[in-house]
């Protein structure tokens, strides 16, 4: 039983070897991480909140040259249009970002959970996001939309829920 264990073991370790020399020798193609810190502003789509301010971090993990993956998180602030409570939240979205026409356009989808500070709303949602965008080396400036599933908003005189809003991304970023 030792013996078919170790010859297993040794045709494991040669395969993945072979395989993963295969892929670097065809591909051509150097991996690598990003770290994007990024400033958002929105307008929302619903009542009672007038605009969107925050600041973002993003982890990318280039998979080849046209496709990377994505970790953001943040922070974002509500005001509301009139006298109230101001409603903040910390997104945590992953995401699939595609590159089109040379590299520097892309589209983008990310889905994750908003998590509200909000001292009176204790409550959490799903967040939907896709995005199109431009990134240079050091540059990212996207446009995306943002809809936050339970997150309450006032429609037809009614409190509801369904936070849809526009929001702007300008970015730095940096190959680790």
């Amino acid at each position: 039983m030792k013996k078919i264990t170790k010859i297993l073991a040794i045709f494991c370790i040669f395969n993945y070897t072979h395989f993963a020399m295969a892929q670097k020798a065809t591909d051509g193609y150097k991996r690598n991480f990003k770290f994007g810190v990024g400033l958002n502003t929105g307008l929302p789509l619903n009542d009672p909140y007038s605009f969107n301010v925050g600041g973002d971090v993003r982890l990318q993990y280039n998979v080849s040259s046209t496709y990377s993956l994505c970790l953001t998180t943040g922070y974002n602030n509500l005001f509301v249009k009139e006298d109230g409570v101001n409603f903040g939240y910390v997104p945590v979205k992953v995401g699939y970002k595609t590159f089109i026409f040379k590299n520097e356009f892309y589209v983008m989808g990310e889905i994750g959970g908003a998590f509200s500070t909000t001292k009176e709303y204790n409550e959490n949602s799903m967040l939907f996001c896709p995005s199109v965008g431009y990134a240079t080396k050091y540059v990212d400036i996207s446009l995306r939309y943002e809809f936050l599933k339970d997150f309450p908003i006032i429609k037809d005189n009614v409190a509801d829920n369904g936070l849809a809003q526009l929001m702007v991304r300008l970015a730095y970023g940096f190959d680790l």
